[in-house]
């Protein structure tokens, strides 16, 4: 194993939106018997051939919720499954659908084939890629700003939700109505480049390390553009929710905060009510970073899993595509948040692996 399993706690928050669960048989990861897949003369196979059968089909979910509501709420999930496999030419058996006692647990199951696929967050999934191969990101609502370029959120204001599906998002730098918040938006806006003097100089509300959006993927934008983190930084303050920190923005107890993209959709009624302001929240703030994409939730199978074929991880791919497009799929997943899924590659999550080297180096 080429990873050490460090900062559990850290690892769970990492991506915005966490997973939730559901078991039938506890909730400990990868309980349940061994699983295997054999020729048989069973029915419900595409073009009328024989499927392949397998006995026991094991799934593992993050503990994001109360499992009991997990539990309720993905019921479902089992005969979709089950159906929708034998669309594909599987027959499956039985379903085991299990809730982790940690994310470490799921990730260790996998690794270990004692369960076959995991719904995990994208940090679980690096931490575990050693024993775990990703087959799906997670999509939501995407928005009508996606450039990594912040003049261009400038100029395209407000931001909207679009009908299309996102597989990641972005951390924001948001600069406020302060003289210094206006002195940095007009020099992006004018197409200069910051320089690390004229980020130093504001007065900045973060959120905790383990943040992805509030946080860790700030501070490798910064290190890669100035060889600096979040911490050299002579002015910061930590907030305890983006609700406080766009409430520091708004009465100019902060220049700059770091929000998921666009948070200010979702405060635009509370900078003009709660927070007073007399002018819209697009009037009185502005992009001034854009990191990388932060990648959504994985659905995640077993390297080490006996039934986990290419021929079957492409069945699984299509089968959880095909159950996120039905009403009852749509309200299974919408537990965790999800909208739908997008087949994914590994490479997808090479940002989350620096980002876990860099939680690494704030322990």
């Amino acid at each position: 194993m080429k990873k050490r399993k460090w900062l559990p706690m850290m690892s769970i928050v990492l991506v915005t939106g966490l997973l939730a669960g559901c078991g039938s048989g506890g909730n400990n990861g990868g309980s349940g018997g061994t699983s295997s897949e054999a020729p048989s003369n069973a029915g419900g196979s595409a073009g009328g051939a024989a499927a392949k059968e397998i006995k026991d089909l094991k799934v593992s979910f993050v503990p994001s919720k109360d499992p009991d509501q997990i539990i309720t709420t993905t019921a479902p999930l089992k005969e979709l499954l089950i159906n929708q496999l034998g669309t594909e030419g599987y027959k499956v058996d039985k379903v085991d659908i299990n809730v982790g006692t940690t994310y470490e647990a799921v990730g260790e199951a996998l690794e270990a084939g004692s369960t076959d696929v995991g719904l995990i967050p994208g940090g679980t999934y690096v931490l575990y890629d050693d024993g775990a191969d990703v087959i799906l990101t997670a999509t939501r609502s995407a928005l009508s700003n996606d450039s990594d370029n912040p003049k261009d959120w400038n100029d395209h204001k407000p931001t909207t939700n679009v009908d299309k599906q996102a597989t990641y998002y972005r951390s924001l730098f948001i600069a406020g109505p302060t003289k210094k918040g206006k002195e940095l938006a007009d020099k992006v806006n004018s197409g200069q480049e910051l320089t690390w003097d004229d980020l130093n100089s504001a007065n900045w509300s973060v959120m905790t390390s383990s943040s992805s959006a509030g946080y860790i993927y700030p501070s490798l934008w910064l290190q890669n553009k100035y060889g600096k983190s979040l911490t050299d930084l002579a002015h910061v303050v930590q907030s305890d929710s983006y609700d406080s920190s766009f409430a520091r923005l708004a009465t100019g107890q902060a220049d700059v905060i770091l929000v998921y993209a666009d948070a200010r959709m979702d405060n635009e009624k509370n900078w003009t009510s709660k927070y007073s302001r007399k002018a819209s929240i697009w009037d009185e703030t502005n992009v001034i970073g854009v990191t990388e994409p932060i990648y959504n939730d994985t659905i995640s199978v077993s390297k080490n899993s006996p039934i986990m074929t290419d021929e079957f991880k492409k069945a699984l791919q299509d089968a959880f595509i095909a159950i996120a497009k039905t009403d009852e799929g749509k309200k299974v997943i919408a537990i965790y948040s999800h909208e739908g899924y997008q087949v994914a590659k590994s490479s997808d999550y090479d940002a989350e692996r620096k980002a876990q080297e860099l939680l690494k180096s704030l322990r």
